[in-house]
């Protein structure tokens, strides 16, 4: 990635039985996720970036010089917007207000995100004369973004912001997230724990632990490596992309078709044929078979070649990683299952998969 296009960001800092050291190049456009379990820094490096926390290193967004060994750009300096995980807007001001307030901040020769624009994104336009209290969760987070975004920012910092939110209020406002990322010109850097998050929203992906960087890249290949955290997690699984090529109304399914075959999942209401979507597809939802086997409750029945098989760190478990055509796919097995089906890289197998959901 070139300097122009991209964010490097190398932090070094020391606390109380925690140091930090990561040196980070993530791409200039899209939402680049920090993924982690708490506590293993990523906060901490969006504090960094934010100039909130002043690290030994340097940092480059764009083709903007932030910090470096002589120069030190302090926060109000910086032009990013940072969403917290609470929304903190003002109590007494009507939604239209709290927008306001930021964007009558920037010259208008400065502003790159019209009003109305920003509020059609995230789905505002019915609730611009309502008070903060009126309004939910999803809802007071979505205006938290929209007044974020209006002021013009070069990167947009995000901190866990549905970490507070139910999951109905999670399931509201994700669609307008994509949106964004669709969207925007401005680099997103998004800090999440929640795979499924990841999943549905990360275009670049960044594993962290104990203060340190374990893997980075596109989210699809980094989802399915098999030296990351993610395969330790009850919800691991790889992200596949692909298109809606049928709409079943009798049995209210969807067919998925991706480069490597095609799925049945639960159809969503505004599903359309030729939406481009993305799903999850978990390890424990995945069995294999040695022959094709129709007459079963599993609907999903996909041929693939075994790739590679690792121990997992639970005893007894096994990470099988396939490749159906192109596309990676993993598998969580016993270790005696793998033992008496004799799977080995190489071999032909059928991947039964129990359940298919759009990722969210």
């Amino acid at each position: 990635m070139s300097e122009k296009k991209s964010i490097s960001a190398r932090f070094r800092c020391a606390f109380p039985g925690f140091g930090l050291d990561v040196d980070l190049t993530l791409p200039g456009t899209g939402i680049t996720a920090l993924f982690g379990h708490s506590g293993c820094g990523k906060t901490t490096v969006l504090r960094c970036m934010a100039g909130l926390h002043r690290a030994e290193g340097a940092m480059t967004v764009l083709d903007e010089h932030w910090q470096s060994a002589d120069t030190f750009l302090p926060v109000h300096k910086r032009p990013l917007a940072y969403v917290f995980q609470e929304t903190h807007l003002f109590p007494h001001l009507t939604v239209r207000k709290n927008l306001e307030f930021g964007y009558r901040r920037i010259p208008a020769t400065d502003r790159q995100i019209g009003f109305d624009e920003a509020v059609n994104w995230l789905g505002l336009g019915g609730h611009l004369d309502r008070m903060p209290a009126g309004l939910s969760g999803g809802e007071r987070q979505r205006v938290a973004i929209a007044r974020a975004l209006l002021t013009s920012p070069r990167l947009l910092l995000m901190d866990e912001p549905m970490s507070a939110l139910d999951k109905a209020s999670k399931h509201d406002i994700l669609p307008y997230l994509e949106r964004l990322r669709d969207a925007l010109a401005i680099p997103i850097v998004y800090v999440s724990h929640s795979t499924a998050e990841v999943a549905r929203l990360a275009d670049h992906l960044v594993v962290m632990e104990d203060g340190k960087v374990l893997a980075s890249g596109p989210t699809r290949e980094t989802l399915a490596r098999m030296d990351n955290p993610f395969r330790l997690e009850d919800d691991a699984g790889v992200l596949v992309e692909g298109t809606i090529r049928e709409l079943d109304q009798r049995w209210h399914l969807a067919r998925f078709e991706f480069d490597g075959g095609s799925l049945w999942l639960r159809r969503d209401n505004g599903m359309k044929i030729g939406d481009r979507v993305r799903i999850q597809l978990l390890s424990r939802d995945i069995s294999l078979a040695l022959e094709e086997n129709p007459d079963q409750s599993i609907q999903n029945l996909v041929p693939a070649t075994i790739d590679r098989i690792e121990p997992d760190v639970t005893p007894g478990v096994s990470i099988v990683r396939l490749l159906a055509g192109p596309t990676p796919v993993m598998s969580r097995l016993t270790t005696r299952a793998v033992d008496q089906l004799a799977l080995e890289p190489g071999q032909q197998v059928w991947m039964q998969i129990k359940s298919v959901a759009l990722a969210d």
